[in-house]
């Protein structure tokens, strides 16, 4: 019956939704029209359990007056349930359903219930299991050990401290009928609780896998260039760090060059600069296109690039730039404007014992001047 199935509409939107410090407008209206639609759900159990009554008293095994009072207690309880939702009294605490005061204030009617009326307490009682149930399926281990102690302190209340004879009728046709009605409703519900589980075990392992997905493209749009696709400064620079590391490490040769476009603003001064940016992007693919899967390309800055050759010699290094010089030079940039020409220089630094990331991109950078100094469009090693 009533309870915390206030959790349970939608519990992987209520858990992604309007994650961070300060939730959405519409994320506040989306978690309030979910919980109007948890506690509608309420209310309708109320009333259905108000009707399993109305055959008890039926049958003359109860008053009259404990249907439509005890529906009239959980409607009361509903409303102001939504009122306080609507007002975003929820949105306060970070449990925004409230599972455990919800399940505790629902288990205390039942219990009242139970005292009132102990003819039917069978009702009430099979009603707790299935707000236990529910409340346990979302709430934290503490609350659970909350809802659980405020139920077994209400039951030892219940049967220690009074002497309600309480009963499970079926002295007649009609109160067997009843209290058959109340245990295919109580395990109904209990089956329902299992499926939900079930589906949600199964939601939420889809859901970790799509956050594991977008996590992973998020990682991999911070580490790259949004223009070029190549790696940006801060992951450039550090994969030389790593790179530098490992070489020291093994005794293994490394190279860098520092790749610099030839008059790139003269470029965007003649072209503009969509034309400048279908440029980078061109000369990126391009260097992507050329290079061996070990070697690490990325934007240093503006137009320059650093490329990192592990397990390349100084000679080695030379002969991959030299080709990537020719190729770049060699393509047909007339296909943005009429005469374009593209070239560029290059200073490569092979790295010395003992070397560190910025000692040899200082050897590379001071060889990519005496490469423009020599007239651009060619390749020097520091």
């Amino acid at each position: 019956m009533a309870t915390a199935a206030s959790s349970f509409l939608n519990p992987i939107a209520a858990e992604l939704e309007g994650v961070g410090p300060k939730p959405t407008a519409k994320t506040l209206a989306r978690r309030a029209r979910q919980r109007r639609q948890i506690l509608g759900m309420i209310g309708v159990s109320y009333l259905v359990d108000g009707f399993v009554l109305l055959i008890y008293a039926y049958a003359g095994t109860i008053p009259a007056a404990i249907s439509p009072a005890f529906a009239v207690c959980g409607l009361v309880f509903t409303a102001g349930s939504i009122a306080l939702s609507e007002m975003g009294f929820n949105e306060r605490f970070k449990d925004h359903y409230l599972v455990a005061p919800q399940s505790i204030i629902n288990m205390m009617i039942m219990l009242a219930f139970t005292w009132i009326a102990p003819e039917v307490g069978v009702m009430f009682l099979c009603t707790l299991f299935v707000v236990f149930s529910f409340s346990s399926l979302r709430s934290t281990p503490q609350q659970t050990a909350m809802v659980w102690t405020a139920m077994a302190f209400g039951l030892a209340a219940l049967f220690l401290l009074t002497d309600k004879p309480i009963a499970m009728p079926h002295g007649s046709y009609v109160e067997r009928f009843a209290t058959m009605m109340v245990f295919i409703l109580t395990i109904g519900r209990c089956m329902f609780i299992g499926i939900f589980s079930s589906a949600m075990q199964g939601s939420l392992y889809k859901s970790g896998v799509e956050l594991k997905e977008a996590y992973k493209r998020i990682e991999e749009l911070a580490e790259l260039d949004d223009l070029t696709g190549s790696f940006n400064r801060r992951c450039i620079m550090g994969m030389l760090d790593e790179e530098i590391a490992r070489a020291h490490r093994n005794q293994a040769p490394c190279s860098v060059a520092l790749i610099d476009l030839d008059w790139f603003k003269r470029i965007n001064d003649t072209y503009g600069h969509p034309t400048g940016d279908e440029v980078l992007r061109t000369f990126a693919i391009t260097v992507f296109a050329n290079v061996r899967p070990i070697d690490k390309f990325g934007r240093y800055g503006g137009e320059e690039f650093l490329l990192l050759l592990p397990d390349t010699s100084g000679e080695g290094a030379a002969r991959i730039l030299d080709r990537l010089r020719a190729i770049i030079a060699d393509l047909d940039w007339s296909a943005f404007s009429p005469g374009m020409q593209v070239t560029i220089s290059a200073g490569i630094a092979t790295l010395k014992p003992n070397e560190t990331p910025d000692i040899i991109l200082a050897r590379a950078d001071s060889a990519l001047y005496a490469a423009k100094a020599r007239g651009r469009n060619r390749i020097a090693s520091a």
